[in-house]
């Protein structure tokens, strides 16, 4: 028989078997995910959960999906945090000292509590990436929070209303777009395409059966 543990979602008991995740032990209990599910794989960041096992007193911080549950685990699912997004065109939009002065001034208000850091379940250094961030390193700001999943878990434990999210995102838009260097091998592909060069391959393809197509892309060769 499957060894179960107790689990506690909205204030209510459940029984369910070990080794589930949070968001598989949901299931099981009956709950259709309607809001807080999307890739299962960790990367959309839709299932961001806050728990806190039975007579410990930390919040702990994770993703529903990667996380298996415990015994006397208490639930909370945050399935959506209301950041705030600025609108900008980032081709009007350059890397200067004053854009995020512009667009994300609560980032000064920033009081070194490190609790985005803490809440992360990527593990990331949300606070160093703001820092960053305040005095403008935008490439080392894009590089840090490139894992970035968006789940808003950071902005909901942030007494300074910073939005790292967005703050990361306008970095990493402003370092592709006027700081990193430029992509040669990539410009030469589009030409290529536009050029025709592809057209015979993809029609090759295009007619090929979905078996032998998903051979090909399982036995293919990966770049290192």
């Amino acid at each position: 028989m499957e060894k179960m543990v107790n689990i506690y979602i909205a204030g209510k008991q459940y029984t369910v078997p070990d080794g589930l995740t949070i968001m598989n032990a949901m299931e099981y209990a009956g709950y259709k995910h309607i809001r807080g599910c999307g890739c299962r794989a960790g990367f959309c960041g839709a299932c961001a959960t806050i728990y806190r096992i039975k007579g410990d007193t930390e919040l702990k911080f994770c993703l529903a999906c990667q996380t298996k549950v415990q015994e006397n685990m208490y639930i909370a699912s945050l399935p959506f945090f209301p950041t705030q997004k600025k609108t900008y065109d980032i081709g009007e939009t350059k890397p200067s000292q004053t854009v995020m002065m512009e667009l994300y001034p609560e980032i000064y208000s920033c009081i070194g509590c490190n609790a985005c850091t803490k809440a992360c379940p990527q593990g990331l250094p949300v606070m160093q990436y703001i820092a960053y961030a305040q005095r403008g390193e935008y490439a080392k700001c894009a590089e840090v929070s490139f894992d970035c999943i968006a789940c808003g878990m950071c902005s909901a434990r942030c007494p300074a209303g910073i939005t790292h999210p967005m703050v990361s995102l306008l970095a990493r838009r402003l370092y592709g777009k006027y700081i990193a260097p430029e992509s040669g091998h990539l410009d030469k592909r589009v030409d290529e395409i536009l050029n025709g060069d592809y057209d015979a391959l993809i029609m090759e393809l295009s007619e090929k059966p979905a078996d032998e197509l998903r051979e090909m892309y399982n036995h293919r060769e990966i770049e290192k």
